[in-house]
């Protein structure tokens, strides 16, 4: 083992750290590893017979000062980060640690807007060419871009949430414009390597944060123009109606977590099959007491029942990610999360 820290690889130095850290933080790190780099790593800790202490050391405090800027660069962006560094560690030590991490880490165009609150970044945007609302929002975090693309115009909601689903890989040099757009408000930050950005994914996670009004204008514009994304689309989404393809047990396991108000308001707007399969999963008595609410309640709002359905919605897609319940998607195929 070499005797200094910069004698050292990075698998040599990630070897180090993973020894340093112990068996149980290791294999904790393990899990976020694809195979191979296990097998990498896995290799070179057998390989590594002894370890000075002062490059452990070493190894520990690049690890450190890394894991710092990375946090000052969320908070902040780049500059932030380097101003902090400098103060802490020196401005040489600070340029070598900044250097290191975006010379492997890449970061995201229009970072310096993602903590930008959705409302003031509309003002920016909205007036801008849909392919370039497209392209922002695609970097954006999905609850920023559904926030602003509820606040767009219906007519241009359908035109962004196709440019988004169809978007593939964009040039450094078109990020570098767009981003001169927002620099007279907030610094920019420009990635010099192509960026897959965009795509189907991208736009069912929006999709699935917005409204349910925005939804369906989005949805039903798309499947007017271009029916086959919409139906892509759709086949990775799960709305309301979509219920019925869940099997009882799921379907008693999420009426658990629902507001049994909030239910009777939610099967008000919903088609008779929805009621069926949701009173079937229910006890006798609970379920004729939603009939009653139901029929008592009057009339109801269509914001309100969309509201109610989405809550429900929610409900189900978090009992999805936390694996468990299980949503049978497009083709027959089970996707658990």
């Amino acid at each position: 083992m070499a005797s200094n820290n910069h004698d050292l690889s990075g698998l040599q130095k990630a070897a180090v750290l993973l020894i340093s850290l112990g068996p149980e933080r290791s294999a904790t790190i393990f899990k976020h590893l694809k195979e191979d780099e296990i097998e990498e790593l896995t290799l070179e800790i057998a390989n590594t017979r002894s370890i000075s202490p002062s490059v452990k050391d070493q190894v520990l405090d690049e690890f450190y000062e890394v894991c710092l800027a990375q946090q000052y660069i969320a908070e902040g962006g780049v500059n932030y980060a380097k101003e902090l560094l400098e103060k802490a560690l020196g401005a040489e030590k600070a340029r070598d640690v900044i250097g290191k991490l975006t010379a492997s880490l890449q970061v995201r165009p229009f970072e310096f807007i993602r903590k930008t609150d959705a409302s003031q970044l509309l003002n920016f945007i909205q007036d801008e060419h849909p392919q370039t609302i497209a392209l922002i929002l695609s970097y954006l975090s999905s609850g920023q871009s559904a926030q602003i693309i509820s606040a767009l115009p219906p007519e241009k909601q359908a035109d962004v949430a196709k440019r988004i689903a169809m978007m593939d890989r964009t040039s450094p040099d078109v990020i570098k414009e767009v981003e001169k757009v927002l620099e007279q408000k907030l610094s920019s930050l420009v990635n010099q390597d192509y960026t897959i950005v965009g795509g189907v994914d991208s736009i069912v996670e929006i999709l699935n944060t917005v409204d349910r009004g925005t939804e369906k204008h989005i949805m039903e514009t798309l499947e007017i123009e271009e029916p086959e994304l919409a139906d892509e689309i759709r086949k990775k989404m799960f709305v309301f109606e979509d219920i019925l393809s869940l099997d009882d047990k799921s379907i008693q396991r999420v009426l658990r977590e629902v507001d049994n108000n909030e239910l009777a308001v939610a099967l008000k707007g919903s088609n008779e099959d929805v009621q069926n399969v949701i009173f079937n999963n229910l006890s006798k008595r609970l379920a004729t007491m939603i009939k009653e609410d139901m029929e008592f309640m009057g009339p109801v709002r269509l914001k309100d029942v969309e509201e109610a359905q989405q809550k429900i919605v929610n409900i189900i897609r978090k009992l999805e990610e936390s694996a468990e319940i299980v949503i049978a998607r497009g083709g027959g195929d089970e996707i658990i999360v």
